[in-house]
């Protein structure tokens, strides 16, 4: 900065502007001002201004000038974005976050420094400095070429032909691009810390797919990392130390076994040392890769010095052939029957291995005295043209003949006994699917530079560019090597997997230049670095997972040593190790997820979809898909089934009980569109009657804490729903939201919590409404969406509706009786809902009821049926109970009924009940004049609830007593002065005298007029008028006669509870039709009486009203 420039703060405090210099700013050390906000303005000074400083200057003159200027914009903007500081940050600060933002990888670069810092201050983290080479090209390279190349190429090119290789190694690769392209996408589309395609996976397609494929690329990693061991012990013992093997067969059928022991005993030691490597220190393994990377290029580069140099010096490598047959050359030296020595004919170690003697008149094998032994050129050369003869494939059985079909054969000898001679046969059935699956191992890797996305520079160029170029670069490595060894080399060398018929040499190293330990050794170190490399990302992988906390029971698997390492994970990954599996399927597993992700993300277009690799398209990322999937299959369709089914177990075991992540991942948009199309669809037309199944609305209640009053409710929709159909749970709350947003989103807690403990699925949905009456009528309007709205009701009965103070309560029910039928919805009514079973209860040997006395469209039929299907109600069986008349044939209504429920697929037991038109009896008389007076008299009077308790019973014991004399004799209107005269005394009584009403008017005049009036006076005036009303009142009460209406419904309650209490009083449920609410809501209160007298004597009820449509049906 330049010396003619000066630093000066500006503070706002205590509600003006000040001005501090630098000088000032260290003595204060801001203590003075310890609210500021502080500004730095830099401002140039002049010499004058500096010395004036120094002496006295205790304020800034320019800052104190632009704070005059500034002032009044500055306070207009503090004030109004003071509040908003706290939740919503500055856009400077938050700018400034995001500028020293630093992503490093949870790997081996963090273990690494941990490692190196022994000090008591840790080092400054370094940021990323690694570009697109050594970052993600080299890396790739490395994990793309290795143990195939070397060992099986030239084998498969044998095996399949030139051709055939091609389509292989174009398959394989164009996979492999595809799902780079897809990869690219998805990795350009934001930050990819740790975990490479674990991250990318889970977070596109949410934690069930994403933490399902990343154990399964986890296993793949750890099965690769097998195979690289068991490469590196077969490069050791075959190639390298033939004589280390501990286990030699003694018979050529045991050589198999013997090899499999040798590598479990020198694969189980080449583990453990490689574990052990890891454990100590990464750092070490990271060194090595470069060495290890070195090895394989400079193999590579050998290789084709090698073809280039056979067009002018092709190498010595003879093959011996007996007629048409390749013979392994371990055990004679020389490709002759016999040889002459000092004039001598004598045979030669190759005659002995045929014959049962070395003298020439022994006996041999038939084939062998049969046909010619003759030599063959095993590297021809480049421009030999043996690639026309290599074009083609030459599939073949297990212990199949390594034949030239160009030489002459005789045929003669036991074929079953050529497995016993030294030929070089087929050791595996050969098919085009089986070199397939073997291939493609040597193609993935592709994945190495995505996980070092925090250690790279520019992660969004580096990762498409590095990557794209790395599977191009190797593809051509492998194309032009599959025509190069098919040019090169002769057709039955190719297909001698072992260099058997070579004396033991790899058949690539026979090719290479200068000398073919060149490539044994390059494959062998590419083999060790590859398993070392499997062995540290695989407990890094576990461990990411684990810390994600999406598998429970992984958890412990996510901590490790002091600095980080994955100690325990490493342990579970060298035992998983000891398991040879085909990890093929885990590998294209991944990709097809990987294709997928970008495929939904890219058809989606979600805002946040925004990639900055741009040549990709939805429609390759499907065909790489499919391309995987195929591969899967041709490779070996039961490993994939067996993989498919693994990655499916831990997708539902991370549903059920892994821990909810929410990602924004792909899957959630994935099914917002599918459900805006399907409500969509659903808009289009009601649904028909054979889909048709109760939507239910569960309106509950809770307490004033805000807890769920009637939780056996929700025990009682999962039995009824069994998990199918819409469930919405509804609740009001009184006020408003503003002052009961608190409160609102407590109870909805509540609720959730209870729906999730009585395994209720649905939704909640809490109002807050003025009125408790307006928020159920809103819910009941416009709950749901779009087609997907409910078609019932479920509620509880108002069991304390008589001694609530409040008569609102049995209103509002009676209202929501009214709207629901207006709305064409059925409504469900459970009485002592509490005493319902709860899903953990097993109802025995039982019935539910089902008295059908109106027909409502087949829901009282259908109820009872979709209860049966849980498991609570299993064993009950259902009895329908139908009421005949007077006029009815009962028994041709009862064969009807059973004929219906036959077609209705529905068994149940009939009955027929009948209900005479008997007299009406004295006791109906009676409930229905209690009833009405009841009623009549709560219109009147305002009393509290003892009060109101103490007059019913008073009215109850008069109305008995006038009725019993009613009985005795003919004089009504005598028993009715009687009554009102002893009621007289009851309504003067001085508790409840007080409580009279005062709304009629009386027309007396008062008897004499004070000029003065006393507070005595006044109140003995007023309690005169008052009782004066009250008199008039009661009078009027007990002259009244029940109307014949009411009479004549409550016969009908009071028969009908009798018969259904008679029948069904032992029922596990009983199930009603609900009678309609009067028209003139005068008889509100009537209607509960009538309901109450319907349902007295019963345990479990529930009460079904229709919502007026057919709701089963008897055609298919």
């Amino acid at each position: 900065m330049d010396e003619n420039t000066k630093f000066c703060t500006v503070c706002f405090a205590n509600g003006r502007l000040h001005a501090i210099t630098d000088h000032q700013k260290a003595k204060l050390n801001f203590k003075v001002f310890p609210s500021c906000d502080i500004y730095e303005h830099i401002i140039p000074a002049s010499q004058k201004f500096k010395r004036q400083a120094a002496l006295k200057h205790t304020f800034c003159f320019y800052s104190w000038l632009c704070m005059k200027l500034m002032r009044a914009d500055f306070l207009n903007m503090f004030l109004k974005y003071t509040e908003e500081m706290d939740s919503n940050p500055m856009v400077s600060s938050f700018l400034s976050k995001l500028a020293n933002y630093t992503n490093l990888s949870q790997g081996a670069q963090e273990h690494e420094e941990a490692d190196d810092d022994e000090g008591p201050k840790k080092k400054a983290v370094k940021s990323p400095q690694m570009g697109t080479f050594m970052g993600v090209y080299l890396p790739c390279l490395q994990n793309i070429l290795g143990v195939i190349l070397f060992l099986r190429l030239t084998w498969i090119v044998g095996t399949a032909g030139i051709l055939e290789s091609l389509a292989i190694v174009g398959l394989c690769c164009s996979c492999t691009m595809l799902t780079a392209i897809s990869m690219s996408a998805i990795a350009t589309n934001g930050v990819v810390p740790a975990g490479g395609s674990y991250y990318m996976i889970s977070r596109s397609l949410g934690p069930e797919f994403g933490g399902a494929v990343g154990l399964c690329f986890y296993l793949g990693t750890t099965f690769a990392g097998s195979m690289y061991i068991l490469g590196t012990i077969e490069i050791l013992l075959t190639y390298m130390v033939p004589k280390a093997a501990i286990f030699v067969a003694d018979k050529k059928e045991d050589e198999l076994d013997a090899l499999l022991n040798n590598m479990r005993v020198y694969g189980t030691c080449c583990l453990a040392l490689m574990a052990v490597v890891v454990f100590v220190g990464v750092k070490y393994v990271n060194k090595l890769a470069l060495v290890f990377l070195a090895c394989v290029i400079l193999s590579i580069l050998a290789i084709y010095a090698g073809v280039i140099k056979t067009i002018f010096d092709p190498p010595y490598f003879p093959v011996c052939m007996l007629g048409n047959r390749t013979l392994k050359n371990h055990q004679f030296d020389k490709c002759n029957k016999t040889e002459v020595i000092d004039n001598m004919t004598v045979t030669t170690q190759l005659w002995s291995l045929f014959c049962d003697g070395s003298h020439l008149n022994a006996t041999c094998n038939e084939y062998f005295a049969s046909n010619n032994v003759t030599e063959l050129q095993g590297i021809p050369g480049l421009t030999s043209g043996v690639i026309s003869e290599n074009m083609w494939s030459t599939y073949g059985p297990l212990g199949m003949l390594v034949e030239k079909s160009n030489l002459p054969s005789l045929e003669g000898g036991d074929p079953t006994q050529d497995i016993y001679m030294p030929y070089v046969v087929n050791d595996i059935t050969t098919f085009f699917t089986l070199l397939v699956g073997i291939y493609f191992p040597s193609v993935t890797g592709i994945m190495a530079g995505s996980n070092r996305s925090g250690d790279l520079r520019d992660a969004q160029k580096s990762i498409p560019i590095g990557t794209i170029l790395a599977i191009t670069t190797t593809s051509v490595i492998y194309i032009t090597s599959v025509v190069l060894f098919g040019a090169c080399i002769e057709g039955v060398l190719l297909r001698d997997k072992y260099g058997d018929s070579v004396k033991g040499n790899l058949v690539i190293g026979t090719l290479s230049w200068p000398s073919p330990w060149v490539i044994v050794i390059g494959s062998f170190f590419s083999c060790c670095g590859a398993g070392l490399q499997s062995l540290t990302g695989a407990p890094r992988l576990l461990q990411a997972i684990a810390r994600d906390g999406i598998v429970p029971f992984l958890q412990v698997f996510g901590h490790g040593k002091a600095n980080g390492e994955p100690t325990w994970a490493l342990l579970l990954t060298a035992g998983i190790c000891e398991i040879v599996y085909s990890y093929l399927q885990f590998f294209l597993m991944c990709y097809l997820f990987v294709n997928l992700a970008c495929a939904v993300q890219t058809l989606l277009r979600t805002p946040n979809w925004r990639p900055r690799f741009k040549y990709y398209h939805w429609a390759l990322s499907f065909l790489g898909m499919s391309l995987c999937l195929a591969i899967m299959f041709i490779s070996s369709w039961y490993y994939a089934i067996v993989a498919m089914v693994i990655a499916g177990c831990i997708y539902k075991y991370i549903e059920y009980r892994g821990a909810e992540k929410e990602w924004g991942d792909g899957i959630r948009g994935l099914s917002l569109n599918a459900a805006r199309y399907a409500l969509n669809r659903l808009e289009d037309a009601p649904p028909h009657t054979k889909n048709w199944r109760p939507q239910l609305l569960v309106l509950l209640n809770v307490d004033s804490d805000q807890a769920v009053k009637h939780p056996r409710l929700l025990s009682f929709t999962t039995q009824l729903k069994a998990g199918k159909g819409l469930t919405i749970v509804g609740n009001v709350l009184q006020g408003t939201y503003l002052t009961k947003e608190a409160e609102a989103k407590k109870a909805e807690q509540n609720i959730k919590a209870a729906m999730s403990a009585e395994r209720t699925k649905g939704f909640c949905h809490v109002v807050v409404s003025s009125n408790l009456r307006d928020g159920v009528s809103h819910l009941i309007q416009s709950a749901g969406l779009g087609g997907m709205k409910h078609n019932t009701v479920l509620m509880a009965w108002p069991g304390a509706w008589k001694q609530s103070n409040d008569p609102q309560s049995w209103r509002n029910f009676i209202e929501t009786i009214r709207e629901t039928t207006a709305a064409h919805q059925a409504l469900l009514v459970a009485k002592n809902v509490d005493s319902f079973p709860t899903n953990q209860d097993r109802l025995g040997e039982g019935t539910i009821d089902v008295w059908w006395v109106v027909h409502d469209g087949g829901l009282l039929m259908l109820l009872p049926f979709l209860l049966r299907q849980h498991k609570v109600w299993r064993k009950c069986k259902m009895r329908i109970f139908t009421v005949a008349q007077m006029d009815d044939n009962s028994i041709q209504m009862k064969k009807d009924l059973q004929m219906f429920l036959y077609h209705l697929r529905l068994d149940a037991e009939v009955e027929v009940v009948e209900m005479h038109d008997n007299d009406i009896s004295a006791f109906t008389y009676e409930k229905t004049l209690m009833m009405e007076q009841r009623s009549q008299m709560l219109k009147q009077m305002h009393l509290s609830r003892t009060e109101r308790e103490r007059e019913i019973q008073s009215i109850t014991d008069e109305s008995r007593s006038s009725i019993r004399r009613k009985n005795q004799g003919p004089a009504e209107n005598a028993s009715l002065s009687r009554q009102s005269s002893t009621t007289e005394d009851l309504i003067h009584d001085r508790n409840t005298a007080s409580h009279a009403t005062i709304n009629d008017k009386v027309d007396a005049e008062p008897e004499q007029v004070h000029m003065t009036w006393t507070k005595d006076k006044l109140l003995t005036e007023r309690n005169r008028n008052r009782e004066c009303n009250a008199n008039v009142a009661v009078r009027d009460l007990f002259n009244m006669k029940p109307n014949q209406t009411n009479v004549r419904r409550m016969h009908t309650a009071v028969k009908l509870n009798e018969v259904v209490v008679n029948k069904s009083q032992g029922a596990h449920l009983v199930l009603l039709n609900m009678p309609g609410p009067p028209r003139n809501r005068g008889g509100d209160e009537n209607y509960m009486e009538f309901l109450e007298v319907l349902l007295e004597g019963l345990n479990r009820v529930l009460l079904v009203r229709g919502g007026g449509r057919e709701v089963i049906t008897i055609y298919s």
